[in-house]
């Protein structure tokens, strides 16, 4: 078994439902449990600032998947929330997005996966709510979760429960 770690973020529709659901709906994989989840917290948009704030968190599951397996039941949960990939649309508007950061402590690099995601030691809106619930997870070729969080600018993300 595997702790891994998941963001969540959405800002179409009533995205904290969306994301109260998504964590039910990762606690339903196979050979999974959910072992924590962040309260939600308020984002303004980032990267493509012309869109609505969006609403992020994480979760940490114990996974008996496989790195790729996983991320494909993620993709597949993203879609059942109506999630529509557009590769021409950058850091765009989504009901769902669930990014795989950590898998363990693995260093994956494949096309379709990167682990840990790419930049996650640089993004509060990633790193505020996993260092809630895992702030001692091991962010290969940058440390601790927690001391990742501790160097970046928390730019108007503020946690609103959930």
């Amino acid at each position: 078994m595997t702790l891994a770690c998941i963001g969540l973020g959405a800002n179409l529709g009533d995205a904290a439902q969306t994301l109260r659901g998504a964590f039910e709906a990762m606690a339903a994989l196979p050979l999974t449990t959910l072992r924590a989840r962040s309260q939600l917290y308020s984002t303004p948009a980032w990267g493509n600032e012309d869109q609505p704030a969006f609403v992020n968190a994480a979760a940490v599951l114990e996974t008996g998947l496989e790195a790729t397996a996983l991320l494909d039941a993620l993709l597949v949960i993203e879609r059942e929330f109506g999630r529509v990939r557009d590769t021409a649309v950058h850091w765009g508007p989504r009901t769902l997005d669930l990014d795989l950061l950590l898998y363990g402590e693995a260093v994956i690099d494949l096309p379709q996966l990167k682990v840990p995601h790419p930049y996650l030691h640089e993004r509060g809106f990633a790193l505020l709510p996993l260092a809630e619930i895992a702030p001692e997870a091991v962010i290969p070729g940058h440390g601790r979760v927690r001391d990742a969080a501790m160097r970046i600018e928390a730019c108007g993300i503020a946690p609103i429960g959930g």
